[in-house]
């Protein structure tokens, strides 16, 4: 049984190790829509949630998983040419 129903925003781990977060819940439809480390998007149907054996975890320190932008192509050279929501994590650091 899962031990905390379905949150927006919370991360949940399943038995085999794969990790998601909850990102939508369709009352109407009755689901859960999930997002993988990956960036895949699926749904759970909210009777099966109980059953999933999901235990609650920190969201990954690298919550980069899903974002479709590798650091190699970003080349931080102009200030305003960041993707929207994008902040490179290393830019406060001095660079030799």
């Amino acid at each position: 049984m899962a031990l905390h129903g379905p949150i927006i925003g919370r991360w949940f781990k399943k038995p085999a190790g794969t990790v998601f977060e909850v990102v939508a819940i369709d009352e109407d439809a009755a689901t859960v829509e999930i997002q993988l480390f990956d960036g895949t998007i699926d749904e759970i149907d909210v009777e099966t949630w109980p059953n999933l054996m999901l235990i609650e975890v920190a969201a990954p320190e690298d919550w980069s998983g899903s974002v479709d932008m590798d650091p190699e192509d970003y080349d931080g050279k102009g200030a305003n040419d960041n993707p929207t929501g994008y902040q490179d994590p290393l830019a406060f650091l001095d660079k030799v």
